[in-house]
């Protein structure tokens, strides 16, 4: 195989790679999950500090975590309480930030028929994030508290590797910063230690082809709109 029948072959894996929001219940072989995390644990890391801890949930104890979210995430007294432990988003939007933010919302909702006023079934829809989009894998990052801004970088490269290696195995995955509003929840459930900050979740499973919201595929803007050259 040439350079450029690897190179196309790269590409390909990485522009297919899609946040996927439905999933069937086929089981993922133990064995392919650590199959992808070998890969994955190519990225690089300041001083090879290698910062990333890998919880892999199933079964009872994927079950366990969704209902207890759940519970919470339907008692608006209860939720309250639970706050992210870091800022994800902007304290304030702007452009054209905000602009893509509400453009991938309206486009789910509008491949799912969920109107703007529709506030349960929006509600309904998030709440699919704390059931792993029904995948048989959920996925929790953690990383000491102790490393700093430059790990979560190396961090980022970590998961992305997650996600190529297990499309180039024909899975899929969906990121998810959505469970870390309840970090204190899955703390418990993994016995983590207190030196243990979760980064956020992630869906791992064969997607299911036949659901609708699968077919959403987000806009990028051309390399010109966001590539400086200096010469």
């Amino acid at each position: 195989m040439n350079h450029v029948e690897i190179t196309k072959i790269v590409d390909d894996n990485i522009k297919a790679r899609r946040s996927i929001r439905a999933f069937l219940p086929t089981e993922v072989k133990k064995q392919d999950i650590l199959d992808i995390m070998n890969v994955a644990g190519r990225a690089p890391s300041g001083t090879n500090t290698q910062p990333w801890q890998v919880h892999i949930v199933q079964g009872a104890a994927k079950q366990a975590i969704t209902d207890e979210i759940l519970s919470i995430f339907n008692d608006p007294e209860t939720l309250k309480e639970h706050t992210e432990e870091y800022n994800y988003y902007p304290s304030k939007w702007i452009d054209p930030y905000l602009a893509r933010r509400r453009k991938v919302g309206f486009d789910l909702y509008g491949l799912l028929g969920i109107g703007k006023e529709d506030k349960d079934r929006m509600k309904a829809q998030g709440a699919r994030n704390y059931q792993f989009f029904d995948a048989p894998v959920g996925v929790f990052f953690t990383i000491d508290r102790v490393m700093q801004q430059g790990s979560w970088f190396d961090y980022g490269m970590f998961v992305q590797n997650v996600m190529l290696a297990a499309k180039a195995r024909g899975l899929d995955t969906c990121p998810q910063a959505a469970f870390t509003q309840f970090h204190r929840v899955i703390a418990k459930h993994l016995n983590l230690n207190p030196e243990q900050q979760l980064i956020c979740g992630m869906s791992l499973g064969y997607a299911d082809q036949s659901k609708v919201e699968n077919t959403l595929t987000t806009d990028r803007e051309k390399a010109e709109s966001f590539t400086h050259f200096y010469n």
